[in-house]
């Protein structure tokens, strides 16, 4: 009985994986609907007319309708950026280099070691390395970098995982978590903005104000308020959140580890840790997008390899 139930618990899990992969196209399709409905009442409905007013009213709009459409081509720049790019993953030829002095395994980048003896004493079946500092994916047969963790939803493992995001249709990993946080942080800005802007408007619903527009625009104003006020109160959260693990030098899978391992080796303080993931080049920690400066100097924007703290490394050593 014991046995038939681990199988059904594996069934029930598979079942939720393939059900994620068919939401796909329905996630960006809802996204864009959400956009639409809140483009409409906030620039058809609204401020756009109120630019004719003239005098305050008239300046209020053009400064609502000037941050909107700046905010809200940033979210469409992060959130494509972030559905579109691969969040890094493992190449088939992928191993651990090594150390030729210690003769121990390097977990750094070696994408030219297929079909070479290694000196690992690795089994040809993968099971449980001879090495235990070597990280093998039981389900992809293959050795897995630092900080790569194995995606059950897109069946292959993940540079940095961070988690799956069914909004992006997406995993967020090494190569597109920055995008995927400048996607918060612009989406929060762009819900606030029309939570304010709004809220005259929904005030009015509850008392003798007077409400311009027919009953169907009505209708959608309430519901853009409520929806963007939703959003911002739990973006918000999430915002937070994802600060301090950036902060910390931690995905959200980590985060979980670190419980058990107080003194994390990633952590090199938070300056650079937050370069980690924004880069050094300030000029672009706010665009999806990385200098190529960046990406010559920075090896750790690349998945791969990831510094350490030198004091838990003498002590590890120790």
């Amino acid at each position: 009985m014991q046995k038939s139930g681990k199988s059904v618990m594996a069934w029930n899990v598979f079942k939720f994986c393939t059900a994620l992969r068919a939401l796909g196209s329905i996630m960006i399709v809802l996204v864009l609907g959400i956009i639409g409905v809140t483009y409409y009442v906030v620039v058809v409905a609204n401020y756009g007319p109120a630019l004719f007013h003239g005098g305050l009213d008239s300046f209020i709009a053009f400064l609502v309708l000037v941050l909107f459409h700046s905010l809200l081509v940033m979210l469409l720049w992060s959130y494509f950026a972030t559905v579109l790019t691969d969040p890094g993953g493992v190449p088939p030829n992928w191993r651990p280099s090594i150390d030729e002095e210690s003769g121990d395994a390097d977990p750094l980048v070696g994408l030219g070691y297929e079909g070479m003896d290694l000196g690992l004493n690795q089994p040809a079946t993968f099971g449980e390395p001879a090495n235990p500092q070597l990280r093998v994916c039981r389900k992809c047969n293959q050795f897995k970098p630092p900080r790569c963790h194995h995606c059950s939803v897109c069946g292959r493992c993940i540079l940095k995982m961070d988690h799956h995001c069914v909004w992006v249709v997406n995993c967020v990993g090494a190569l597109n978590y920055k995008y995927f946080l400048l996607f918060l942080f612009y989406t929060f800005l762009l819900t606030t903005l029309v939570t304010l802007s709004l809220l005259r408007l929904f005030i009015a619903f509850f008392t003798d104000g007077v409400i311009n527009g027919t009953p169907g625009t009505l209708v959608a104003t309430f519901v853009t308020f409520v929806l963007n006020l939703s959003f911002a109160l739990s973006i918000m959260g999430f915002l937070v959140m994802h600060i301090s693990l950036v902060l910390g030098n931690t995905t959200t899978i980590e985060a979980f580890e670190k419980k058990t391992n107080p003194k994390w080796q990633y952590d090199l303080g938070r300056r650079k840790n937050f370069e980690q993931v924004f880069g050094v080049d300030k000029r672009c920690w706010f665009i999806p997008a990385y200098s190529e400066e960046d990406l010559e100097r920075m090896p750790v924007l690349r998945g791969f390899e990831y510094p350490t703290r030198p004091d838990l490394d003498e002590l590890q050593q120790l």
